[in-house]
């Protein structure tokens, strides 16, 4: 029973079959009949049931000739040629590591999915149909259960987009459907889990035809053809409507900056840790204030300070040393607090951040919170009045992924057969007409009077050569009835239809090689291409390679929101008609020492890279013009012989390349030898430069030695004079002092 509020699986099963019929509105099936009659014209089935049965009541012909088949074919090859390429640039530089194999990731996916394939599909969608989808999913039962994320088609007419999405690639569309008609027992297969809401669900499918051509007798075989399914049994299956509805919601995140507890053992290792940091400054300290309190022992023994300038400069040493000591302690019980209460900042649901303020456990250890929302994308799949299930998607963007060809500011674009049309049917009628006429002219027509001839002889044998054809007597004689000459205009039509289809599409039929008048050098060949493609240029630079790269950030983010455990990717890639493997490895695993899981080594899921397109990856590429250019660069020095026959169709150009590279590396060799056999010349010149100037250095340092004992010498001869100087005159100055006491002796008697 629903929970009062809340809707019941039969009423959001309803809510999902409305919405389809909302969606499928009057706009939605004329775009989609006027794309259905492009998508006949380029199949060939240009002839409407009606338009058939007047033609073969004129007598005249029924046939076509498709003039745009070949030209689709050309333009679908010419956007497709090569694969996408996607470059990931990394936001820091913790992220570039993760950025560089995010491409090899891109590539493997491709491959796994056959994604050339697939991308030739949808760029004929787009061609045909007016637009073309790709899809982003995730097989959940591949690499053993681990899934890998693939890439697929949809078909454009399955889609149904809010009719106010203005955006072509409908990133601002308030949801996208998918909507099939699936037999009930290829659903069961698809999902067991539901068999049996899908045998449950009642037969509401039902067949739309949107196709105008004349269906009994066509050649092609459309799904809207199709109308019951075939069981195991081998019986008649119904035809169920199968909705899968995307949905962008928004889902309210929290920002948190929490703390992050340690345990007592952790923070006694930490207190050690600062223990022993505080005890080697310390022990520092006392170094050097003994080295200071030496040096100052040392200045006062030679007379260079007083001793109260000593005690002065050892009282300010101990104090300073006292006070580095307590800031040094007092730094380190801040970087113990910080550790012991590091801050963390956390991203994640509402729900989830309410459950852990509401616990008493962990309501403390939250800082600040900063609430916001999240665009995310909802999943809601239904069986005609059956609900299946109901989920979010991890990510922001639409899986589904449009490539409009002409886009018309609605969700309806147009089609490159469109405008083709008319002149396809313009072409049509014309040959048409000029058969009808030269039948006439093949097969004579008679005029004649009722029973003047045998008409079963006449009818078998008025068009055989030299035949005898006989009438009755008095009857007038038979007329031919000769058709009208047929006017030149109509050569005219068709020969200027078919350049008009040329001139509407840009292809020109020089990109066919179907004309006469093409260059007989391939420079020509190349100025026609460049030319004649500036049209399909322009669609490919301004809606399919914006299309690609948002195709790429599209897949980074189901990637990114899938790979999240340790996985070895391995992809070949073709080196010069050879395979060459490559693995990349992503989510590895770090270790502590005690075998715990601490981190991951490149992680994948948090990394952050901006996506781009290569611009013009898909493009072909022409093989004479590039050998032309490259040999030109081979001439002019740029690049060497190997990379030129690197690019050639040679046979058996990887020996060639080997020898090439062994004759490299031992002229390689033969030169590193000479810059050796030069190095050890120039060594031994700087050898014998530097012994010359050692010769001449103890020259000088013999000369300065002898200058300086004469100059000791005569200082100390100086000295000893000095002394002998001051020892006389100390005497001198004695003598002086007892004769002048010896006279004032004298005078006092």
């Amino acid at each position: 029973m629903a929970k009062p509020g809340r809707k019941s699986n039969k009423e959001r099963a309803d809510v999902i079959k409305t919405l389809w019929e909302k969606t499928n509105n009057l706009h939605r099936q004329r775009w989609q009949g006027l794309s259905q009659e492009g998508y006949d014209f380029y199949l060939g089935e240009q002839l409407t049931s009606t338009e058939r049965s007047d033609i073969e009541e004129a007598g005249m012909p029924t046939f076509i000739i498709n003039r745009i088949l070949p030209i689709i074919e050309i333009m679908r090859y010419f956007v497709t040629a090569n694969n996408p390429k996607w470059k990931a640039v990394g936001a820091e530089g913790s992220d570039v590591d993760v950025a560089q194999v995010h491409s090899d990731i891109a590539d493997y996916c491709w491959g796994l999915s056959n994604g050339k394939s697939l991308y030739g599909q949808v760029a004929l969608d787009s061609l045909t149909k007016g637009i073309g989808y790709f899809l982003v999913d995730i097989d959940r039962d591949a690499d053993m259960g681990m899934g890998e994320v693939s890439f697929s088609r949809v078909d454009p007419y399955d889609v149904y987009v809010d009719p106010s999405s203005r955006d072509f690639l409908f990133r601002d569309a308030s949801y996208i459907m998918v909507r099939k008609l699936l037999a009930r027992t290829q659903l069961i297969k698809m999902m067991p889990d539901h068999e049996r809401k899908i045998k449950a669900a009642s037969n509401m499918g039902q067949v739309s035809q949107y196709s105008m051509a004349d269906r009994s007798d066509a050649q092609s075989i459309l799904p809207e053809d199709i109308t019951l399914g075939i069981s195991l049994d081998g019986e008649d299956d119904d035809l169920l409507d199968y909705y899968e509805c995307y949905e962008k919601i928004k889902v309210p995140f929290v920002t948190a900056f929490m703390k992050i507890p340690v345990t007592p053992a952790q923070s006694s290792e930490i207190d050690k840790e600062m223990q022993v940091k505080q005890q080697e400054f310390q022990d520092e300290m006392s170094v050097q204030y003994a080295e200071k309190q030496q040096k100052i022992k040392e200045q006062l023994a030679n007379a260079e300070i007083i001793e109260e300038r000593a005690e002065l400069e050892l009282d300010k040493a101990e104090k300073e040393m006292m006070e580095a000591v307590e800031k040094n302690q007092q730094m380190l019980m801040s970087q113990a607090q910080e550790l012991k209460t590091q801050v963390e900042q956390v991203v994640m649901s509402a729900d989830e951040f309410n459950s852990i303020k509401d616990h008493p456990e962990t309501k403390e250890n939250i800082i600040d919170s900063i609430p916001f929302y999240r665009v995310r994308i909802k999943l809601t799949c239904t069986v005609s009045d059956q609900f299946l299930y109901e989920y979010e998607m991890p990510f922001e963007h639409y899986p589904i992924v449009p490539f409009p060809y002409l886009y018309t500011g609605v969700p309806y674009p147009m089609s490159a057969v469109m405008p083709l049309v008319g002149k396809q049917r313009e072409i049509n009628k014309a040959h048409q007409i000029m058969i009808h006429n030269a039948n006439l002219s093949s097969n004579m027509r008679w005029l004649y009077e009722e029973g003047s001839v045998d008409e079963e002889e006449w009818e078998q044998y008025s068009t055989a050569p030299g035949a005898l054809l006989k009438y009755r007597q008095g009857f007038a004689v038979p007329q031919p009835v000769l058709p009208a000459p047929i006017n030149n205009a109509f050569y005219t039509i068709t020969q200027e239809g078919k350049t008009d289809a040329e001139y509407i599409s840009g292809v020109p039929s020089a990109m066919m090689g179907f004309t006469q008048e093409q260059s007989e050098t391939y420079r020509g060949l190349l100025a026609n291409d460049e030319f004649g493609t500036r049209r399909l240029k322009a669609w490919m630079n301004n809606i399919v390679e914006p299309a690609l790269e948002y195709l790429g950030v599209v897949f980074k983010e189901v990637a990114q929101s899938h790979y999240t455990a340790d996985k070895v990717f391995r992809i070949v890639q073709p080196q010069a008609g050879d395979s060459e493997e490559k693995e990349v490895r992503v989510n590895i695993p770090i270790y502590n020492d005690f075998g715990n899981a601490i981190g991951k080594f490149k992680d994948y899921a948090s990394a952050r890279f901006d996506i781009r397109i290569v611009a013009g990856a898909t493009l072909p590429l022409n093989r004479w013009a590039l050998i032309e250019e490259y040999f030109k660069w081979f001439q002019a020095g740029l690049i060497d012989d190997i990379a030129m026959l690197a690019e050639t169709d040679i046979r058996g150009k990887e020996q060639i390349i080997e020898r090439k590279s062994l004759y490299a590396q031992l002229q390689g060799q033969v030169e590193s030898m000479t810059e050796a056999i030069k190095d050890k010349e120039g060594t031994i010149e700087t050898l014998e430069r530097q012994l010359v100037q050692a010769g001449i250095k103890q020259k000088v340092m013999g000369a300065e030695t002898e200058i300086r004992k004469d100059v000791l010498e005569t200082e100390a001869q100086q000295k000893l004079l000095r002394g002998m100087l001051s020892t006389e005159f100390e005497k001198f100055k004695a003598e002086m002092d007892s004769r002048l006491k010896a006279v004032d002796t004298d005078k006092e008697k």
